[in-house]
């Protein structure tokens, strides 16, 4: 049975074609363009592949209440021309099969619970740091959803003594995504993260906010892992620095074992997005 897996960021969409094993068949990225430019490359891609299923992992925000007369449909997104684009029902109409939908920080976390690092235990929360922030909480095979899906990369969390920054969120300014992401590291610094070297003071205040943002996650969600993934994560230092700061501010309140087990990196080659997709079809 092959099954259709659509990894919808920002920059670029990744397609694939894989089984329910998650082994990937085939795979094409494209860039994300204007949705009508999209969605045709994404329809040729397809088109030579009988698919009984398709799972996509959307960048949003996006309505995932199946009551709603918007679900499926890419919401207050910057990018201006995907703003409340129905992007479930354009799929659906077009391959006329089962068509699953969730953020594409969720079907990562849901991959790497079922294939990668998060195999081993019940619950695991996944953190994307890249262009922007966001995480995902998978828990015995479920990704948790509420009212609407999280959004966790936009918390508070206190600044830096060293960091005069002001952020860049549009809506918060100094929230994590404001102060943490790749997006911000550049603003501040004038280069993208991956120019910056190993200078200690640009890694020690991100693992600053990496790491109060952590501690909060794990004292409300009380994950068995935390799996940090995303360009910024690429960086050597980050992790270690990261997992000493969230034992210091943590205090030996939470028993959180091993740092090195607890706080880790992605075990899937940068194909959870679409591996994550598929998953979604599973069992569903």
């Amino acid at each position: 049975m092959l099954i259709g897996g659509i990894e919808a960021g920002g920059t670029k969409i990744v397609c694939a074609v894989g089984n329910s094993t998650g082994e990937i068949k085939a795979k094409q990225s494209i860039p994300t363009r204007e949705p009508d430019e999209t969605l045709a490359e994404i329809k040729n891609f397809y088109s030579d592949y009988e698919l009984e299923a398709l799972g996509v992992g959307s960048f949003g925000p996006i309505d995932l209440d199946k009551n709603s007369d918007t679900y499926g449909m890419i919401l207050n997104t910057p990018k201006t021309a995907w703003k409340h684009y129905d992007l479930l029902g354009s799929l659906q109409r077009h391959f006329q099969i089962p068509v699953y939908i969730d953020t594409d920080v969720n079907v990562a976390c849901l991959a790497e619970y079922r294939h990668g690092v998060g195999r081993d235990v019940s619950s695991c929360l996944y953190i994307t740091v890249g262009t922007g922030i966001g995480a995902g909480l998978v828990q015995d095979g479920r990704i948790f959803q509420g009212r609407s899906h999280p959004e966790m990369g936009h918390v508070r969390i206190p600044q830096h003594s060293d960091d005069s920054f002001a952020g860049i969120c549009p809506y918060h300014r100094n929230c994590l995504e404001g102060m943490a992401s790749g997006s911000a590291i550049e603003k501040r610094y004038g280069k993208k993260g991956n120019l910056l070297g190993n200078d200690v003071n640009v890694w020690e205040i991100e693992a600053h906010y990496l790491a109060h943002a952590i501690v909060s996650y794990t004292l409300i969600l009380s994950p068995e892992r935390v799996i940090l993934g995303g360009g910024v994560m690429k960086q050597d230092s980050l992790f270690p620095l990261v997992r000493q700061k969230v034992s210091e501010l943590m205090n030996d309140y939470v028993y959180m074992g091993d740092m090195s087990e607890f706080i880790t990196a992605p075990e899937l080659d940068d194909e959870q997005g679409v591996k994550g997709a598929i998953a979604l079809t599973i069992g569903m």
